[in-house]
């Protein structure tokens, strides 16, 4: 019997994996495919909490101090691999906390189950959808420049209010993409398509779509059952749909707590900070959701503004109770009193 059970094959599950497998667990890892077809990115100072031996492509993001990283996805897999990690190719249909039920009605036991399968979209979830087009030659961006959020022009389209996120990718391309940051429900792949293009004119080369789910909370503290990782467990950021860089940087952490049992586990994945500053980052989703596309972009022109050690704060702190609220009164100090009242009661 394995001492621990991970369902789901993506960067969450295979970053629990190997910190596991590296601290001497016995590991099963069960996911229907072994590949990462989308893009994944974080900012390059975070790229510290990758394994050893992982790449990636980095730009200086338009406007901004930080430099962004976009992942070489199979050198992280690669470097994620361990002999103490047994792969099985197949689905899990149901989870308890020591046992997976797979799809073909085989069950497999350990000491401890996570479920890293990630969280599908549903109704009334506030999403975050965007249309893709990875292209060999553009004007939008220059060799080693990024564009992070650029909403300018996004009022032509109505609302909800989409932004353009251009960056490079590995094998040289660069990636095209029309981004609702967040709606209920995200705005639909064509309407998407048809912003983008009407943004950069026709775009040829392979399409990538993004849909997932801002708002999954942290578990209760007393849940029981299989211990949700990564998105499923609540690591979405609310408000950028960030998560990668808490995955990987928790992982090992995770690993470390395991003899201390499932509550040492949860008080790993979710402290009262963390808890706290969630709920900070979910009233500045509340209040992007009441935003106009005008005020989109008056928005983050405040937030981009802010001293780069609160920006730092506000998108990567997760327990950063102290500089999470710093960077959310600050902006509301410099908002105009439109955005102010949106603030309060959005």
């Amino acid at each position: 019997m394995a001492d621990v059970l991970i369902a789901g094959g993506g960067p969450a599950g295979w970053a629990l994996a190997s910190a596991c497998a590296r601290s001497g667990l016995r590991v099963t890892l069960v996911a229907p495919t072994n590949t990462w077809p989308a893009t994944y990115g974080m900012w390059l100072d975070e790229t510290s909490v990758l394994p050893a031996g992982s790449r990636w492509v980095s730009a200086r993001a338009r406007g901004l101090a930080r430099e962004y990283a976009v992942l070489d996805n199979e050198s992280v897999l690669a470097a994620c691999a361990h002999p103490g990690i047994e792969v099985v190719k197949a689905r899990v249909a149901e989870m308890t906390a020591t046992e997976a039920c797979l799809a073909d009605g085989e069950v497999l036991t350990a000491g401890m189950v996570f479920d890293a399968t990630g969280v599908l979209g549903a109704v009334g979830r506030v999403e975050q959808t965007a249309y893709g087009v990875a292209v060999r030659a553009t004007g939008v961006v220059r060799d080693g420049e990024a564009v992070f959020m650029d909403w300018r022009g996004s009022s032509q389209f109505g609302e909800p209010a989409t932004f353009l996120y251009a960056v490079p990718l590995p094998d040289g391309r660069v990636l095209l993409e029309e981004t609702c940051l967040a709606g209920r429900p995200g705005l639909g792949f064509a309407e998407l398509r048809d912003r983008l293009h009407a943004r950069l004119g026709p775009l040829d080369g392979p399409v990538e779509r993004v849909r997932f789910p801002v708002d999954v909370p942290p578990p209760p503290r007393r849940a029981g059952g299989a211990i949700p990782f990564g998105a499923a467990a609540g690591f979405v950021h609310p408000a950028t749909g960030f998560s990668l860089a808490d995955t990987f940087r928790l992982a090992p952490a995770v690993a470390s707590a395991f003899r201390g049992g499932d509550k040492a586990v949860r008080r790993v994945l979710w402290p009262v900070r963390a808890r706290l500053v969630y709920r900070l980052r979910r009233r500045g989703l509340a209040t992007l959701l009441s935003l106009t596309a005008t005020e989109h972009e008056e928005f983050f022109d405040l937030f981009f503004a802010l001293p780069e050690r609160l920006q730092r704060a506000y998108l990567a702190g997760r327990t950063d109770l102290a500089g999470t609220a710093a960077a959310m009164a600050v902006m509301f100090a410099h908002a105009p009193a439109h955005l102010r009242r949106k603030m309060i009661i959005p």
